[in-house]
């Protein structure tokens, strides 16, 4: 078994017996540490077929994500980590990238959990991830990830910074439909399990509809990182090399995409969203190379 599968199967053992919300939480010590090594082909290319990603080129931006996910997954599992990580649900993420990265270049992998803060919906976790070329930062992210549960609290504070303090965050993209329309999306009730083939995120929300209802969501929903990784296909273009022209992007998940469905995506500038009709599931800004 993969140290992926291990971390969800041990997931799958203690979720039950955590409990969000609790005073006095604290988040464990410590950082997963890859060594570096250079980009599988074949994993990559799978994930730019079911993005949308022209290839081969540069590393999309959303890729290194993909790659300290299991770390990310070996954070959240350990006995210490105080958020039952089965139901978590992304709610936010930051990226940017210093420099446009190469499948050959040989990425030194970090993540930490950063921060557990309160949100009107239960309890939020930062997370951040680091990609590094010698000491040198070439990549790095910020993600939310939310363990729903009954609470008091008026509503999210602002996200956390990865020192642990809290920062105002970017401005995100339009909080109501508004933008033109682009493109229209036809999304298959098998998304969930390509993707989470592909990127390893195999969260029992996104597979199936009997799993998601375990979890509160009428059918099993989209991938967050999918959505926001089809956004910058759509931006990108479609020749080689164009995946690596996103600088940055901050998305905030607004709703979620329940499969099978049809949406649109919509853009002016550095602003995008994925709407279906009136409703608004995901609003974003991005930033370009010069």
């Amino acid at each position: 078994m993969t140290g992926l599968g291990l971390s969800l199967v041990r997931g799958a053992v203690t979720s039950p017996f955590k409990r969000a919300g609790r005073p006095g939480q604290a988040l464990p010590a410590g950082r997963v540490v890859l060594a570096p090594s250079p980009t599988a082909p074949g994993p990559l290319a799978a994930y730019n077929r079911v993005c949308g990603f022209a290839g081969p080129g540069p590393l999309p931006l959303t890729y290194p994500h993909v790659l300290g996910f299991p770390s990310a997954m070996r954070v959240m599992t350990r006995r210490d980590f105080p958020l039952p990580v089965l139901g978590l649900v992304h709610t936010w993420i930051e990226i940017t990238g210093h420099r446009e990265l190469q499948p050959d270049d040989a990425l030194q992998l970090t993540v930490h959990a950063a921060a557990l803060m309160p949100h009107r919906r239960g309890t939020e976790v930062t997370v951040v991830t680091e990609a590094r070329l010698g000491d040198a930062l070439v990549w790095e992210s910020r993600s939310g990830y939310l363990s729903r549960h009954p609470t008091g609290e008026a509503g999210p504070p602002d996200p956390p910074s990865p020192s642990g303090g809290t920062q105002q965050a970017p401005a995100p993209g339009p909080a109501v439909a508004g933008l033109p329309a682009v493109a229209e999306w036809h999304l298959p009730t098998g998304l969930g399990r390509r993707y989470g083939a592909a990127s390893g995120d195999r969260n029992p929300i996104h597979l199936h509809p009997l799993t998601a209802r375990l979890f509160g969501f009428p059918r099993h929903i989209a991938h967050g990182m999918w959505t926001v990784a089809r956004c910058l296909a759509q931006e990108s273009g479609h020749g080689p090399g164009d995946s690596g022209r996103i600088r940055s992007v901050r998305a905030d998940f607004r709703a979620p995409v329940l499969l099978p469905a049809t949406v649109t995506y919509a853009a002016s500038g550095p602003d995008f969203e994925v709407r279906d009709g009136s409703r608004v599931h995901l609003t974003g800004r991005l930033s370009r190379r010069d």
